[in-house]
């Protein structure tokens, strides 16, 4: 019958999909094996033709021949090469958190094989920071992606810690109202940032202490000119006022470093044999200053006056 025939090649497609590939072929034998413990009894024959089903529709099942031909799933959506990538990000990232981590890596296994997907069993060696325990976090990002997509502003409720590690909502509870321009990735923590009622002016909020998100019926601020890239680039640590022209002395080793930093088109000039400057505009904020003292005195700042005080002033913090 017709319905038993479809039911025949889903069963034949879902064996060979999770139980073979190139280092596991099945052999006619097993299939038929496998068909009998589905309840489907066959002929050789009909392995043949259903195979040819399969690679009609562009399933590709590659035949080992043999005395006795085996079989197995080639190219699937995605390499086992990439599968581990994949797996490796997940597992490292701080965002996610362990239960998401293990219910995400299970779900790639499913993408190949039952003996790959062994190989997928990895675990990546953090510097110690935890991972996350908000789970609700992935509903949060996607609501304000879709806010984003719409151009309509959201209202969330925004917590911090006390001494204790208690959490408390900040202000009292207050909601804020927010149009969001875009997610970014920051030291391996989400952020979103966008136009504060509250504020009003561009601000950025840590998604992970964001809670009570909702979509708010009312189209979101316009900002012209706001470009995630650049804001990124200027911004260091999320401090987006008071962006100034800072001109640093480096170190020719540095330079590795000032280009990861501020990219290829940071405007930059020979001093002497060992030296250069970099003209870079910043927000001259305590991460950006922090940035400075991990080069130990290989990146200085030259000017302007100000900044040159404050970081003067950060130094006898310490």
């Amino acid at each position: 019958m017709r319905g038993e025939s479809q039911i025949r090649i889903l069963h034949l497609f879902q064996f060979l999909y999770r139980n073979t590939d190139e280092m596991n072929p099945a052999s006619v034998a097993d299939i038929l094996r496998f068909w009998e413990l589905q309840g489907i009894c066959s002929e050789r024959k009909q392995v043949y033709k259903d195979i040819a089903l399969l690679q009609d529709f562009g399933v590709d099942v590659i035949r080992i021949k043999s005395t006795q031909n085996h079989y197995f799933i080639g190219n699937r959506l995605f390499e086992l090469p990439e599968l581990k990538l994949l797996v490796d990000a997940v597992e490292s990232s701080r965002f996610i958190t362990s239960k998401k981590s293990g219910d995400l890596i299970r779900k790639l296994g499913q993408l190949t094989s039952n003996t790959q997907a062994e190989q997928l069993d990895r675990h990546i060696y953090m510097d110690g920071m935890p991972k996350p325990s908000n789970e609700a976090i992935y509903y949060i990002v996607d609501t304000i992606q879709s806010s984003i997509q719409s151009n309509q502003q959201i209202s969330f409720q925004y917590y911090e810690y006390l001494p204790t590690k208690e959490k408390v909502l900040k202000h009292q509870g207050y909601r804020y109202q927010f149009t969001p321009y875009a997610l970014i990735w920051n030291r391996d923590h989400y952020y979103v940032v966008g136009w504060s009622e509250k504020h009003m002016k561009l601000s950025q909020f840590r998604v992970d202490r964001m809670t009570s998100v909702e979509m708010m019926d009312q189209p979101g601020h316009q900002l012209l000119g706001f470009e995630p890239a650049e804001y990124v680039q200027k911004v260091f640590g999320m401090y987006p006022d008071d962006l100034q022209m800072v001109t640093l002395f480096c170190e020719n080793d540095v330079m590795r470093s000032i280009i990861d930093r501020f990219g290829e088109g940071v405007r930059t000039e020979v001093v002497d044999d060992d030296h250069f400057q970099a003209i870079v505009e910043v927000a001259p904020s305590p991460p950006f200053f922090g940035w400075i003292f991990t080069f130990a005195g290989k990146i200085r700042i030259l000017k302007p006056d100000n900044v040159l005080e404050e970081m003067r002033q950060m130094a006898s913090w310490l």
